[in-house]
């Protein structure tokens, strides 16, 4: 299981990664100014973030106790890239839509293709970062389902 340093470190180098890349494609896509797209996509970060921590330390505590180990497969990878994304869509929306001034609608499906660049973002980094920190495996046995 990762530590919370660990953890602290995949977060910031995500989003670092992530605003670098977001902020100026997304005010080119969207037809906004860099400042307000900054600031969607700080704001965005900074709620990511915390439910990046969150998700991913559940996700990986269900692992170790239905699987006995935190090792994704391809489909366990698959499944928590949707998962993630999906529960950050719903505290997304609110957001943009309120900072923008602009309809849940119109919030939904700017987050909704800002949720598909992360889909493939995260899916990549997550990968990646799995293969450059791996992870010290500690079996432990799953336990039995009732």
């Amino acid at each position: 299981m990762r530590t919370p340093a660990d953890r602290i470190r995949h977060v910031v180098i995500f989003e670092i990664i992530a605003l670098s890349i977001i902020t100026p494609l997304g005010a080119w896509v969207f037809g906004l100014p860099m400042t307000e797209m900054g600031v969607v996509g700080a704001g965005a970060a900074l709620i990511a973030a915390s439910w990046n921590y969150l998700f991913n330390l559940g996700f990986d505590h269900a692992l170790a106790r239905l699987r006995g180990s935190v090792r994704k497969t391809l489909g366990l990878r698959v499944v928590h890239a949707l998962l993630f994304e999906a529960g950050l869509l719903a505290v997304l929306v609110p957001f943009i839509a309120w900072y923008l001034r602009i309809g849940l609608v119109e919030a939904f499906l700017m987050d909704v293709a800002l949720a598909g660049f992360f889909l493939i973002y995260a899916f990549l980094f997550n990968w990646a970062y799995d293969v450059i920190f791996p992870v010290r495996e500690t079996r432990r046995r799953p336990v039995p389902a009732e």
